[in-house]
């Protein structure tokens, strides 16, 4: 398989590289990282460029970009900024729901307003018992009348405190594990929900939430597709969401072993650069070698989407390693910049910071090698 990018392909990366160095520098992230602030002036760019329509099908005003150009998308962005790329990819994924499972109404509602940058879209799955087991859900959802009623608790809801945020909301509808799971589109600022931003060591420009839900009122109008169906909506998107994932994590570790990298070479200790060590640069070596595997594959996975293929297995393949993988180039660039690396000036404490959420969000790496595990037809029990 030949995974060698097309002109139409290295035209996009390049189309994406100018626009990250013009619009979000270092200096950018690190005051967006620092001070926890959504970078709404890129979003917006990114809206007016059409990029927010890549998931998005042509005939409802998208661009219908295949897995590869997404791919290369996520990873250009996360090159410079790993949180900036969350914040464009949490709507993207989740605005899915609507594109393919939503009303008329609630499409012609909704997906215009997103594609111009005006609405964004969380995802809420998890619970404080719903982690890993995420049909594990408590969140009661009960018919009154021409509403839904629902009542519970929802955790490690990225993005949902922001202006103009709708969730997408998986709930329990009924008693079956899977099949009693429906999902229902709300407003952040509708009645009885109490939103609580949650202080973390990541996605802190994108920012994360706990969500109170009391009596909160949902009209059969926002119920997306059918009641019982919750569950089955919500893991269509999965491949997509970590494909994204694996690809940023790529962009990140690229950027957090190149600076490395310079700073070795220009670090001198013992009389020469610490790039000369060999216990220094054989470990870059290995981290180079793990980098490029890790990147073939994501667009392995890809490619097999591109052409209809059922990719899981290869999707959670490559979210673990390019996870891994970018844990370990940013643990050995913290080595090699030593007292440095503490401080954010040098972005290597941020790299390391992103680079452990990726071993958790979006699948714990133990559910991933679960899912790979299940594929290769060995049993859970």
């Amino acid at each position: 398989m030949d995974f060698r990018h097309t002109d139409e392909q290295l035209a996009w990366k390049d189309t994406l590289h100018r626009f990250m160095e013009r619009e979000v520098g270092r200096e950018y992230t690190r005051k967006h990282d620092e001070n926890r602030q959504f970078p709404d002036e890129v979003y917006r760019k990114a809206a007016d460029n059409g990029w927010l329509g890549m998931l998005v099908p042509e005939e409802l005003g998208g661009v219908a970009a295949d897995p590869v150009m997404y791919a290369i998308f996520c990873e250009a962005i996360a090159k410079f900024s790993l949180d900036t790329a969350a914040c464009l990819m949490t709507s993207m994924f989740t605005i899915s729901n609507v594109v393919y499972h939503g009303t008329p109404e609630q499409q012609a509602e909704h997906i215009p307003a997103f594609l111009k940058g005006e609405r964004r879209f969380s995802i809420s799955i998890s619970e404080p018992q719903a982690g890993s087991d995420a049909a594990n859900v408590s969140t009661k959802a009960v018919h009154d009348g021409t509403d839904w009623v629902l009542n519970g608790n929802k955790t490690w809801c990225s993005g949902a405190q922001l202006p103009g945020a709708w969730i997408v909301m998986l709930a329990r509808t009924g008693p079956d594990r899977h099949g009693g799971l429906s999902t229902f589109l709300m407003p952040n600022t509708a009645d009885g929900l109490d939103i609580r931003k949650m202080p973390t060591m990541v996605r802190r420009s994108l920012g994360t939430t706990e969500i109170f839900l009391t009596d909160v009122r949902v009209p059969d109008s926002d119920v997306i597709g059918t009641i019982g169906e919750g569950w089955k909506y919500i893991a269509e998107h999965l491949d997509y969401e970590r494909l994204g994932l694996a690809a940023s994590y790529v962009g990140n570790a690229r950027t957090a072993l190149d600076d490395t990298i310079n700073y070795t070479k220009n670090r001198i200790a013992f009389g020469r650069p610490l790039s000369s060590l060999q216990v220094i640069k054989h470990r870059m070596a290995e981290d180079e070698t793990a980098l490029t595997a890790a990147r073939l594959l994501v667009f392995n996975a890809a490619t097999k989407m591109v052409h209809g293929e059922k990719a899981s297995k290869e999707v959670s393949m490559a979210k673990v390693f390019a996870a891994e993988t970018a844990f370990r180039i940013a643990f050995n660039g913290m080595q090699a910049y030593g007292g440095y690396a503490q401080l954010p000036e040098y972005d290597m404490e941020r790299y390391f910071r992103e680079a452990k959420h990726g071993m958790v969000g979006g699948g714990a790496n133990e559910i991933q090698k679960t899912v790979i595990a299940r594929h290769m037809g060995l049993s859970d029990r």
